[in-house]
C-alpha cells in the first residue's frame, strides 16, 4: 500500500468533520465531499464547518472541498465514507466513474435498507470490490470528544493488515489511539447493535428506569450481541473488547449519543416521527433496528433477541413502550 495514497472524506455531518479533523493532523491535504454547497463556501472563508463542530477550525488550503462526488473519488486513494446509511445508495446513484483499485472504509453505523447489508458487505456485492481492499473505522468515540480533542480510541478493521496500519496511523495524534482487527463483519454488526441498545437505553430512561435497570440492560445486550455477531459470523473474538464492548457503553450512556437521545424523546412520549423531525442528526438505530430484526427473523436458527425485538415493536409496531418495556423486564437477567 502507497504510504503517500491521497484520502478523501464523503459525508458533511459531524462524524465526517472529526475524521476530516483527525486527518489534517497527518496529511498535507485531505478531499472532503459534501453535497452542502453553503457549507463548502463557508468553509472556505470562515474555516468551520457551519453545521457540526463548529468550533473545530480547518485550514482551507489543506482541503480538497467538493460537491461532486465524481471528484473526490477521482482524487483519493482511500475513499472514507461518514455518510448515513439511509442515504449511501443514493449518493452512490451519482457515481459515474469507477470505484475499481479504490480502498473503501466504512465510518458509516449501520445497514444499508435497500439490500439489507453492512456497508462493507454492499460494497463488496454491489460493486465488486474485493475484501482485502475494504475496511470499518469504528469506536468507542463521539466526534464531539473529537473536536474536544479528549482522548479518545479508534479500531480499525481490514483483512488486509497493511491497509488497516496505514489508515490508523493516519488516523493517529496524541489524543486519538488506534488498534487494529482482522474482524470486518463482526465489528461492523457490533457498530449497528450498539445503537439499537442505545435507543432502549434511551427509551428506558425516558420511561423512568434508573440505574440498576440500565445496567442489566446494557449487560444482557453485550450477551445479545454477542449471540448476533457469533450467528451472522462464527469468530473467536472477544466481545469484551473496546470495539464491541466499549462502543456500546459509550453509546448507551454518553450525553452525545443521538440514538440515546432519540430513545429518551420515545420513551417521554413522543412519536417516532415528531422525534425524528426534532432531532438535527440521524439516529443510525432507527433504521437499523428494522434492517437487524428482518435478518434475525430470516436465520435458519433463531438466536434470542429481547432487546432488538422490544425497539423494533416500539419503532415499527406501534407499541406502548411503557408495556414493552415492562414484558422486557421479565426477559433479562
Amino acid at each position: 500500500m502507497n504510504k503517500d495514497a491521497k484520502f478523501a472524506v464523503l459525508g458533511g455531518g459531524s462524524w465526517a468533520t472529526a475524521i476530516v479533523k483527525m486527518l489534517t493532523n497527518n496529511q498535507e491535504e485531505i478531499g472532503w465531499y459534501m453535497r452542502n454547497t453553503d457549507a463548502i463556501a463557508h468553509i472556505k472563508t470562515q474555516k468551520h464547518n457551519p453545521n457540526y463542530l463548529t468550533s473545530v477550525e480547518f485550514k482551507p488550503e489543506q482541503l480538497f472541498l467538493t460537491a461532486d462526488i465524481n471528484e473526490a473519488v477521482n482524487y483519493a486513494d482511500v475513499l472514507i465514507f461518514a455518510i448515513p446509511s439511509a442515504f449511501l445508495v443514493g449518493e452512490l446513484e451519482k457515481l459515474t466513474v469507477s470505484l475499481e483499485n479504490k480502498i473503501i472504509f466504512s465510518a458509516i453505523k449501520g445497514i444499508v435498507p435497500e439490500s439489507g447489508l453492512i456497508v462493507g458487505e454492499h460494497f463488496h456485492n454491489t460493486y465488486e470490490i474485493p475484501f482485502e481492499n475494504i475496511g470499518v473505522i469504528t469506536g468507542p468515540c463521539h466526534a464531539e470528544e473529537v473536536a474536544m480533542e479528549r482522548l479518545s480510541y479508534l479500531t480499525i478493521a481490514c483483512a488486509d493488515t497493511e491497509k488497516a496500519e496505514l489508515i490508523a496511523n493516519n488516523l493517529s495524534s496524541n489524543y486519538i489511539k488506534t488498534s487494529i482487527s482482522k474482524d470486518i463483519i463482526g465489528t461492523e454488526y457490533a457498530a449497528m447493535l450498539k445503537n439499537i441498545y442505545a435507543i432502549a437505553a434511551g427509551i428506558a430512561h425516558g420511561l423512568g428506569y434508573g440505574d440498576n435497570f440500565q445496567s442489566v440492560l446494557m449487560s444482557n445486550a453485550i450477551r445479545e450481541m454477542k449471540r448476533y455477531t457469533k450467528r451472522i459470523h462464527k469468530l473467536d473474538r472477544n466481545i469484551n473488547k473496546s470495539a464491541y464492548l466499549g462502543d456500546l457503553l459509550v453509546t448507551g450512556y454518553s450525553i452525545f449519543s443521538r440514538n440515546r437521545m432519540f430513545g429518551n424523546m420515545i420513551g417521554k412520549g413522543y412519536t417516532v416521527k415528531s422525534a425524528q423531525m426534532e432531532m438535527s442528526m440521524i439516529a443510525e438505530g432507527y433504521y437499523a433496528a428494522k434492517s437487524a430484526y428482518n435478518i434475525k427473523e430470516n436465520f435458519t436458527k433463531k438466536v434470542k433477541t429481547p432487546i432488538i425485538d422490544a425497539v423494533y415493536k416500539v419503532l415499527y409496531e406501534n407499541k406502548n413502550p411503557k408495556k414493552v418495556f415492562l414484558d422486557l423486564t421479565d426477559k433479562l437477567d
